[in-house]
C-alpha cells in the first residue's frame, strides 16, 4: 500500500467506528496491566470472564499482594497458563507498591521490566492507559499488517517499526485497535471475509475469499 491507500483504509475504519477501544474490561490503569498480562495467549472474552469478580476485590497492587497468589489462582483459574500468570502479576504488583507508590509508570522502559510484561504488553497499556501512539503488534496485526501491504515484516518488532512509520496522523493512536479488530472479525486467520470488508479494494492479499461459503485458495 501506499501512503494515499493506508490513509484511506485507517480512514474507512475510523468512519465506521470513530472510538475504537480494547475489548477488554477494566476500571483504572492497574486492572488494564493485569488484564493485559492475562490475556497472553488467551482470549479477551476468557479474560474478562475470569476477572470481573477479581475486579470488584481488587482495585490496586496492594490489595492484590493482600489477595496473594493462592486466592488469584481461583480467580484466573480458567484462563490458560494461570499458575505462572498469577505469579508475575503478584511480583508485578509488589514492585508497583514498592517502586512506583502503587501506581501504573508511563514509561514503555520501566514497563518491560515488570515480571510478565513483554514489548507488546508494554504498548498496549502505553496506548490505553496514557494515549501513546504505540503499535502493539499481535497476532492480528501481524496478520493484517503483512496481508494489506500496510506493514510487512518476518517478526512482529519488524512489523511495529513499519507501523511506526507509515501509520499516518489523525489515525496513530487508534490504528492498532482498529487492525485488531479487523483482524478478529473481518480478516481471520483461516478464511477472511473479503466479501464484507469494507477495505478490499485497496488490500494487496491475493487470495481474497470474495464469496460468504468459498474458501480460502490454497
Amino acid at each position: 500500500m501506499n501512503k494515499a491507500e493506508i490513509f484511506e483504509f485507517f480512514r474507512r475504519l475510523a468512519e465506521l467506528n470513530p472510538s475504537p477501544e480494547t475489548e477488554l474490561e477494566f476500571g483504572n490503569n492497574y486492572q488494564l496491566l493485569v488484564a493485559v498480562v492475562l490475556s497472553a495467549q488467551s482470549t479477551d472474552a476468557g479474560v474478562n470472564k475470569a476477572t470481573r469478580a477479581l475486579f470488584r476485590e481488587v482495585k490496586t497492587p496492594a490489595q492484590m499482594v493482600e489477595l496473594g497468589e493462592e486466592g488469584l489462582k481461583e480467580h484466573i483459574k480458567t484462563i490458560g497458563l494461570f499458575n505462572g500468570k498469577a505469579k508475575n502479576v503478584i511480583a508485578l504488583s509488589e514492585i508497583l507498591v514498592a517502586r512506583y507508590g502503587g501506581e501504573v509508570p508511563e514509561d514503555r522502559d520501566a514497563l518491560v521490566e515488570l515480571p510478565g510484561v513483554g514489548r507488546k504488553t508494554a504498548n498496549v497499556v502505553m496506548n490505553c492507559a496514557f494515549g501513546a501512539e504505540t503499535f502493539a503488534v499481535d497476532t492480528h496485526i501481524f496478520r493484517v499488517g503483512n496481508r494489506t501491504g500496510i506493514a510487512k515484516g518476518k517478526t512482529p518488532l519488524a512489523v511495529e517499526k513499519q507501523l511506526e512509520k507509515r501509520v499516518p496522523q489523525p489515525f496513530r493512536v487508534g490504528s492498532h485497535h482498529w487492525m485488531i479488530l479487523h483482524g478478529r472479525y473481518i480478516c481471520k486467520a483461516r478464511t477472511p471475509e473479503c466479501w464484507r470488508c469494507p477495505v478490499v479494494d485497496l488490500c494487496d492479499y491475493k487470495d481474497k475469499v470474495l464469496e460468504k461459503g468459498a474458501k480460502k485458495a490454497a
